[in-house]
């Protein structure tokens, strides 16, 4: 530990991020009942510092799709900083180059570059400028109640929840949303020839985890071929496995010009995110590649890291596992909604994408509260208030999913018995 134990302790940590750090967010998770500083953590479960264990069955987004610490994560940073640092932005390197080409192979067909940044949203704006530079427009087309970061043009793209606040969203003509699964909404902002870009989460995360309508993004790809628009799809959080193929979007048979994957290329060891993209979608990179750069994008540790990660994620075992596991939970969910039908009213599920809907007043919100109490961490879907989001990890077993499940209906069973009072 490098801190002492006076420094380390739940109180002291509170205070300094009270005053120093983000005190609305930290008391926010206070005044909810969630009063979590996390310590120790090891696989799919941390340690609050005060000792309380808790599953995590919201892996920051997926950013620990192969648990915390992985030891062939750890093995590999250790091992590559025996030799590289985070290197110069100037130059290619080594290990940016063989990350580069192992994306590249394993992404939709038709991708030619990759290119990195430090976190998603950054990757969502080099996306953005890309477009713009293939097709000489301005103009980004999101769903409503989308997110898709919080840097400069991702923002732009997300809910006016998200970018109102900081002055983005008012008279910006430039950034346009419509409703999930209209194609003629999305077929009128597109027939004018002056959209740059659709960019699209291939299951809304903020909007928990609603799966498009079967057809629905097949047909805005089409839509985008006609019009000259380039379509970006966001795997910052369904990509990575999670859907039980590296990219979701590969289950809709489309081919994207784009690809932003974040979070769980990291390994939850160090940060990288990556844009992908397709020589036509990519054109800046051979004529004006100068003048896009980023100092921690693309770190030669990071690319080190995320080269084992990628290796991990794609390993038949992990495949056969995450099917096995969205299949064993499936039926656990199916269980649950036959026995509190009018309680767990739905759920949604793509492989191990997954948004649970309880069907009482903030049915999300009380439900995370109660799994916390509980010792599990899963978070409330931010624009439906019904919803649960449960994001399991690649690796998980049965005998995880079994101890889940068995505090899953507890909750549930205390979040009734509340109701009733």
């Amino acid at each position: 530990m490098f801190l002492d134990n006076e420094e380390y302790s739940k109180e002291k940590s509170k205070e300094r991020c009270l005053t120093y750090w983000n005190p609305s967010r930290t008391q926010y998770w206070y005044d909810e009942d969630i009063p979590i500083m996390i310590g120790k953590r090891e696989g799919y479960y941390f340690w609050d510092v005060d000792g309380k264990r808790y599953m995590n069955l919201h892996l920051n987004g997926g950013t620990f799709n192969l648990g915390h610490r992985n030891k062939e994560v750890r093995e590999r940073l250790l091992e590559a900083s025996e030799e590289f640092d985070i290197g110069n932005h100037h130059f290619g390197s080594v290990t940016r180059g063989y990350l580069a080409e192992k994306l590249v192979k394993a992404s939709t067909p038709g991708m030619q570059y990759a290119i990195f940044s430090s976190c998603g949203g950054e990757a969502v704006d080099v996306s953005i400028k890309s477009v713009r530079y293939a097709t000489k427009r301005r103009k980004i087309v999101s769903l409503e109640k989308c997110y898709h970061g919080h840097t400069g043009l991702a923002l732009n793209t997300g809910d006016p929840f998200f970018k109102d606040p900081f002055l983005c969203g008012q008279d910006n003509a430039d950034f346009l949303q419509v409703p999930m699964d209209d194609v003629e909404a999305m077929e009128n902002v597109l027939k004018n020839e002056d959209v740059a870009g659709v960019i699209i989460e291939t299951v809304p995360a903020t909007y928990g985890f609603k799966i498009p309508a079967p057809g629905y993004l097949k047909k805005v790809k089409e839509l985008c071929e006609k019009y000259g628009t380039m379509y970006i799809a966001d795997e910052t959080q369904t990509g990575m496995m999670r859907s039980g193929q590296l990219w979701a979007i590969s289950s809709e048979g489309v081919n994207p010009d784009v690809i932003v994957c974040g979070k769980g290329l990291s390994g939850g060891m160090y940060p990288v995110a990556a844009t992908i993209m397709t020589r036509e979608a990519g054109k800046w990179v051979t004529e004006i590649g100068r003048l896009h750069t980023s100092t921690f994008g693309g770190s030669e540790l990071g690319c080190a890291v995320a080269g084992k990660v990628l290796d991990i994620t794609l390993r038949d075992s992990t495949v056969a596992n995450v099917e096995m596991l969205s299949s064993y939970m499936a039926g656990k969910f199916e269980e649950l909604h036959k026995k509190y039908p009018e309680f767990l009213t739905n759920y949604t599920q793509k492989g191990l994408i997954i948004g649970l809907s309880f069907h009482v007043p903030d049915g999300g919100k009380k439900m995370m509260q109660a799994l916390a109490r509980n010792g599990v961490w899963a978070i409330n879907a931010r624009f439906d208030e019904y919803v649960l989001q449960f994001i399991p990890g690649l690796l998980c077993t049965k005998e995880y999913c079994d101890e889940l499940f068995e505090i899953l209906e507890k909750s549930m069973i205390e979040v009734l018995a509340g109701e009733e009072h």
